[in-house]
């Protein structure tokens, strides 16, 4: 039995399913309030990961966890705190002490961004930018104390049916006109969502991954304007691009953190999402995952986009 934690996500969401359509024994932790609208033949376990509330009856006859669950944006720094630190202690305490495989998906946020043009290893010394990245970095280092047989995962930008963080990005372009950071290109790896999802199935399964961290990643770069160029060819908008200054673009940023505090809903931007996407580059190299797991991401960023933009207009969430 495999148990999926942050199931009614993003990226837990779609593990659960691929273990359903593999008829894999599957279990989805998740909190009373969340949607099962992505789980409807999924068993389904109630639980809270900051206080461990359910987590006993959710691990009854496990034998791996796929730790999806996260903080992603947030109020107040706290929140990561508890979201991402807190609850992954809870959790790895509980898999220590059965005996439990851990999947941890961390993120390319708690290594930071990429300094030079050569991605960084898997064993470079962390640089997280953002609270969020320091979270996610602590919560690597209790995983690994804690459980050091633990997989851990760190995706970089991940993209696909059911996201909301790149649906903002695609947005403006399927209104014609695409907003830049001035200053030159801005390099990034991705991962489209299956592709994520193959990985981490893998990486719960091959005895080499055991104790190891992996960066998993499509292996070739891409700079934004050429995903916003991509997506316009997709949309068939040709979109004006405006520049924005990089003291403008912190503006947005602050006044997005201000708009979020008064509604008391965390949104997409802040003024560490502006400082993220000013980096020149955040890049992984997934060389190790390919070599030791057999990992391969296929799916070209243009086929995934195509894949992502077609199910956000089925689903209302585009118009073009």
């Amino acid at each position: 039995m495999i148990l999926v934690t942050g199931a009614s996500g993003f990226i837990g969401s779609h593990v659960a399913e691929a273990l359903l359509a593999r008829g894999a024994p599957a279990r989805a932790l998740i909190r009373r309030s969340s949607s099962q609208r992505y789980l409807p033949r999924v068993e389904v376990a109630y639980g809270d990961l900051t206080t461990g509330h359910g987590l006993g009856e959710a691990l009854a006859g496990v034998t791996t966890v796929i730790h999806a669950a996260g903080v992603t944006k947030a109020l107040h720094r706290d929140d990561y705190h508890r979201g991402n630190i807190q609850a992954t202690e809870i959790l790895a305490r509980s898999v220590a002490r059965q005996g439990i495989r851990l999947v941890h998906v961390s993120s390319l946020a708690a290594v930071g961004p990429s300094w030079t043009e050569t991605p960084p290893a898997e064993d470079a010394e962390p640089r997280p930018l953002t609270h969020y990245g320091r979270s996610k970095l602590e919560a690597e280092r209790i995983v690994r104390s804690l459980t050091p047989d633990a997989v851990i995962v760190r995706p970089p930008v991940v993209y696909g049916p059911r996201d909301t963080g790149v649906l903002q990005v695609l947005k403006p372009i399927s209104r014609g006109w695409s907003l830049e950071i001035a200053g030159g290109p801005r390099w990034f790896s991705a991962i489209y969502v299956a592709d994520l999802v193959g990985g981490l199935l893998l990486a719960a399964v091959h005895p080499l991954a055991a104790g190891r961290t992996y960066f998993l990643s499509h292996p070739e770069r891409v700079c934004w304007s050429e995903f916003a160029a991509a997506a316009g060819r997709i949309m068939g908008r040709r979109a004006r691009v405006v520049r924005l200054p990089v003291a403008a673009a912190r503006a947005v940023g602050l006044g997005a953190e201000l708009w979020s505090h008064l509604t008391r809903q965390p949104g997409i931007l802040s003024r560490e999402k502006i400082a993220e996407a000013e980096c020149r580059a955040w890049l992984c190299d997934p060389t190790r995952a390919t070599r030791e797991l057999g990992f391969n991401a296929a799916t070209p960023i243009e086929n995934g986009l195509a894949r992502t933009l077609g199910w956000y207009k089925e689903a209302g969430w585009l118009q073009y």
